[in-house]
């Protein structure tokens, strides 16, 4: 009676051995925390914070205004200058006219100038034939075969050429002057054209200047997601650069983890991976994810990882994607990898 009941206590020790391996729980591959890219939203203009609709745990939506600061005094400069440049806008218009007319009056003392060289072209050739006829009338009179009559009255139209031509080289000269002080004139409206445009363009950058400070004036959240913590209330004078508030996306967040040298090799990118985190007492909850980036580097293992036996090791750090959408997941949990076989290939 005796042997069986011996058979009956060592199967039992067995089932019990079994039992436990089977409950017993696989080592995760890697520890790590949770983590998001987070963003700080400063003030990027000086002034009382006159609205400020920014709270803790509060969702925002990209591009949403949550903040308006008092620039009073920069609307009022801009419209001064504003005004400024339509003042010198008209004043380039004005000049502008000036040079046309100038223009204008060089081009008809240029076309004088040309009709009196014309002129004094024809002038010129009946100037020769009056040479000629009077040296040919002054031989024929030497040989008496031409009047002191007529002598004369060659000699009287050759010098009354002469003198004409005279005349008409001053003319030219005279238009000549004209064409150079009407130039010199051009050239100086020019140089008062291009002072005024540059005053319109120094105006123009004056504006866009004082709009860009006015737009800055408005707090804009810059990304979806979530305020972490919020720094500043309505009505507080702030200064550029201020910190207002911080925010983050916690829709999808990154669990950054450590492994060995040795577990390297077998980690990829877009690898899948699990991420477990406690719940309740007792109780864990696993979530996929993907492996998102890896480091080149080293390093010794983070405090908030190792163990006593962990702190001479150097590790590589990898970060899980994870998706978020219930927002189970905060920043800085602690959290257990477990990552995905990849199949070998054929």
């Amino acid at each position: 009676m005796m042997a069986p009941v011996k058979y009956t206590a060592v199967g039992l020790m067995v089932s019990v051995l079994a039992s436990g391996a089977c409950q017993r729980q696989v080592e995760p591959d890697a520890y790590g925390n949770v983590e998001a890219t987070e963003v700080v939203v400063a003030a990027e203009a000086g002034g009382r914070l006159v609205t400020y609709v920014v709270s803790d745990g509060e969702k925002l939506s990209a591009g949403a205004v949550v903040g308006t600061i008092d620039v009073a005094e920069l609307g009022f400069e801009r419209d001064r200058l504003i005004a400024q440049r339509a003042a010198a806008a008209s004043r380039v218009n004005e000049v502008r006219q000036q040079i046309e007319g100038l223009e204008a009056q060089r081009n008809a003392a240029a076309a004088q100038r040309d009709a009196a060289k014309a002129q004094r072209v024809a002038l010129a050739v009946q100037h020769e034939i009056a040479k000629r006829a009077f040296e040919r009338t002054n031989r024929l009179f030497a040989e008496q075969a031409a009047t002191a009559q007529q002598l004369d009255q060659t000699e009287r139209d050759y010098r009354v050429l002469e003198e004409q031509i005279r005349a008409q080289d001053s003319q030219i000269n005279a238009n000549e002057r004209q064409v150079g002080v009407q130039f010199g004139l051009i050239q100086a409206a020019r140089a008062q054209q291009q002072t005024v445009m540059e005053q319109v363009t120094s105006a123009e950058a004056q504006v866009n200047q004082i709009g860009e400070r006015l737009r800055k004036s408005q707090v804009t959240n810059p990304l979806a997601g979530t305020v972490l913590t919020s720094y500043a209330k309505a009505g507080e004078v702030v200064q550029v650069g201020q910190p207002l508030y911080k925010i983050a996306n916690l829709d999808a967040v990154e669990v950054r983890a450590y492994v060995t040298e040795t577990q390297l090799a077998s980690v990829h990118l877009g690898q899948g991976a699990r991420v477990s985190i406690d719940t309740a007492p007792g109780q864990r909850q696993t979530i996929p994810g993907t492996v998102a980036w890896i480091s080149s580097q080293a390093e010794f293992t983070p405090t908030s990882i190792q163990t006593r036996e962990e702190r001479a090791d150097l590790v590589y750090a990898v970060k899980i994607r994870v998706p978020n959408g219930d927002g189970l997941l905060k920043i800085g949990m602690p959290a257990d990898v477990q990552f995905v076989a990849t199949s070998a290939a054929p």
